[in-house]
């Protein structure tokens, strides 16, 4: 398939999605440009998690359409779309405590190659994995902690291997999902610093509550609100805007 850098990767259009009868999100339109780091953002309950889940094929949306690439995927099951290189890394680390920090990333390129759980594989065969997971921990600075336990590292560490993990898989359009939570000054900022490194080249989709961060990182911002979105454009545009500035009355230093 010939790809258009010019067109979106993402779009959706009126994205809609019921829970008994209740409108979570309500026809909310989506559009993310390739090469692109887009936010996502509203108050607690503003639907982007469920946002989230329909652009990643884990919820079926009630009426829309999502488009990735110029492909209708709304019917799509989550492997599938994660097999066209729409990828999401989930709110809570999700990586294995028992393995080393290398051992996860080679899971992970395992589960690409098709291999994961041929376990009578040699040694030999799944060597040949090492070099590509070298180079992912070196891409997002790991490289130190290599051989460590991954349950022994920092919470900002686990985020950032679930990172690496998620990045084995090769995504076009990774989907972060509240990146910084949970996190302090120290591991936000090197995680700001991950997120600029691994953007050359690729898309990011982040849901992201610290509005800093996305000031200083973000291209462009969709901000939802009760589940509808109220804004979207550069920074000044949506900060400026009396809606936006309402809905995070009393939020911000929250959040």
């Amino acid at each position: 398939m010939i790809v258009d850098d010019e067109a979106p990767i993402l779009v959706a259009t009126d994205l809609t999605k019921s829970f008994g009868g209740t409108e979570v999100v309500k026809r909310a339109n989506l559009t993310v440009k390739r090469g692109s780091i887009h936010a996502l953002i509203g108050p607690n309950g503003a639907g982007k998690s469920t946002m989230f889940g329909m652009l990643s094929g884990f919820l079926l949306p009630t009426k829309g359409r999502i488009e990735f690439e110029g492909v209708d995927i709304t019917h799509e099951r989550p492997e599938s779309v994660a097999r066209r290189g729409l990828v999401r890394s989930f709110q809570i680390s999700a990586v294995f405590g028992h393995l080393s920090v290398h051992e996860n990333v080679r899971v992970a390129l395992q589960r690409h190659a098709g291999i994961a759980s041929q376990f009578w594989r040699s040694d030999a065969a799944l060597a040949r994995l090492d070099a590509r997971a070298d180079e992912l921990l070196d891409m997002v600075n790991l490289t130190a902690y290599r051989d460590v336990l991954a349950v022994n590292l920092s919470y900002g560490r686990k985020r950032i291997l679930e990172i690496a993990t998620t990045f084995a898989v090769a995504p076009k359009l990774l989907l972060l999902d509240e990146p910084m939570a949970g996190m302090g000054h120290e591991d936000i900022d090197r995680v700001v610093s991950l997120i600029r490194h691994i953007a050359a080249g690729r898309t990011i989709l982040m849901v992201e509550h610290n509005l800093s961060v996305v000031r200083d990182l973000c291209d462009s911002i969709t901000v939802l609100q009760r589940g509808e979105v109220i804004a979207e454009g550069d920074y000044a545009t949506v900060s400026s805007d009396a809606r936006v500035r309402e809905a995070y009355i009393g939020t911000e230093e929250e959040d």
